[in-house]
């Protein structure tokens, strides 16, 4: 077992004693706001693309309208307080994720992200990160790729130590929640041509 994985386990185990109430509180509150099924669930790719299931708290109206439109100001203020990731610690505890780590993003990225874009797939992802504490939403897609990158090539217990700390803060300020117009941020549709894509349909990194 490694020492990240340590620390998580460290932090996750008491952390889910100490948020139960604030769990079921909100679980409750989604249930009555929004309706049944509680919890988001969702393929996301992990550590070298391979696939696990998110759990989050639902935020949006069901439907087949455009997010923004389905997302609710409760839900809103689920995502601004960054109360709707909680039961991600679920994920953290299984092994799918860390507690600091990129983001997982959505499986249908993985053609199209350059091969330096991939590498955040090196490691596994997390509930905050390097991007999470510079920016969040408020940053381009690939801004927040090449925070991801360097994360990656810098990684440490100490780094990771910072940006939780960091992140407390982040989520009383409740900066960069959405980008302008978006209920977080716009669909990654690729950057800009270059050589050594990979092809669509190829897992990066495996």
């Amino acid at each position: 077992m490694t020492a990240k994985r340590l620390l998580d386990l460290a932090l996750v185990l008491p952390g889910l004693a100490i948020f139960a109430p604030v769990l079921l509180a909100v679980a409750l509150a989604v249930r009555l706001k929004l309706g049944p099924g509680v919890l988001f669930r969702q393929e996301r790719p992990g550590l070298h693309g391979k696939p696990f299931h998110i759990l989050k708290f639902r935020t949006m109206l069901p439907g087949s309208a455009p997010d923004a439109q389905r997302l609710t100001d409760f839900g809103r203020f689920l995502r601004s307080t960054s109360l709707d990731e909680l039961p991600e610690l679920l994920n953290v505890l299984a092994g799918d994720m860390s507690l600091v780590g990129p983001r997982p993003l959505l499986m249908q990225y993985l053609p199209r992200y350059s091969k330096e874009q991939a590498r955040r797939h090196e490691v596994p992802p997390g509930i905050t990160g390097w991007a999470q504490i510079n920016g969040r939403n408020a940053l381009t897609w690939e801004e927040k790729f090449a925070l991801d990158v360097w994360y990656v090539d810098n990684r440490s217990l100490w780094l990771d130590l910072v940006i939780l700390w960091r992140t407390v803060r982040a989520v009383l300020r409740r900066e960069g929640v959405s980008a302008a117009g978006e209920a977080t941020m716009p669909e990654f549709m690729g950057s800009l041509p270059e050589a050594g894509r990979p092809e669509p349909g190829e897992v990066p990194h495996k």
